[in-house]
């Protein structure tokens, strides 16, 4: 697989044989629970069954072997190397993170700071290649970016210590900030994956999107990818 494997218009891309969406708030909230009003939202998205987590920020890969295998479970990403199966990561301001192979193996990670320190994408990576994955290539979706994220000093020098020094920013303001998106590439790259593609947008200051950090608002994007 290379680069031009990836196929895109604003909201949609194709990356090898998987097929990616990102929802906004015009698609309405598409939540982390499964209630009536959810579920219907997700259906007009996609009508066959989603895979979903509870996220919590940490480093649980479950592996999805069947459509909608896996519902509500705690965790943080989805790995399936299954056709027709719909992986789904639901965010405000973290960033969704989809990935796929040569060999059909794809998987999408929900990847907030705490997360990235632990070492989510690198577990993500590592469950793909157990099923087979060779060569991968990746996709940040919408996110905060460091413009909006203003952070603390002790947290930052932790961060950068176990992760880069590239990690720093500065708001518009000039405040000290996390680059999140830096901090993606940076844990992409310790265990080999390109990351051929960033749709750019920031959550917190274009409200397409729904921001937790910038409007407090409960309401969630899917980023939902289709293994092909």
């Amino acid at each position: 697989m290379t680069s031009t494997s990836l196929r895109s218009s604003s909201r949609t891309a194709q990356l090898g044989k998987a097929s990616i969406r990102w929802t906004s708030r015009a698609d309405g909230d598409l939540g982390t629970t499964a209630d009536a009003d959810v579920a219907r939202r997700r259906t007009a998205v996609h009508p066959g069954p989603w895979a979903w987590l509870h996220q919590v920020h940490g480093t649980t890969v479950h592996v999805v072997d069947r459509p909608g295998g896996v519902r509500g479970a705690d965790g943080d990403a989805l790995v399936t190397a299954t056709p027709g199966v719909a992986l789904a990561i639901f965010t405000a301001d973290c960033a969704p993170v989809a990935l796929s192979s040569d060999e059909g193996v794809v998987a999408v990670a929900h990847a907030g700071w705490r997360g990235l320190e632990a070492g989510v994408l690198e577990a993500t990576v590592e469950t793909m290649r157990s099923l087979g994955a060779t060569r991968v290539e990746a996709v940040l979706g919408p996110c905060i970016r460091p413009g909006c994220y203003e952070f603390g000093e002790c947290d930052l020098d932790r961060l950068s210590t176990v992760l880069s020094s590239s990690i720093r920013a500065h708001t518009a303001t000039g405040r000290p900030a996390f680059d999140l998106p830096a901090a993606v590439a940076v844990c992409l790259a310790r265990v080999g994956v390109e990351q051929v593609a960033d749709q750019g947008a920031c959550t917190a200051c274009d409200e397409q999107w729904f921001s937790y950090r910038a409007r407090a608002e409960s309401g969630r994007q899917a980023t939902l990818l289709v293994a092909g």
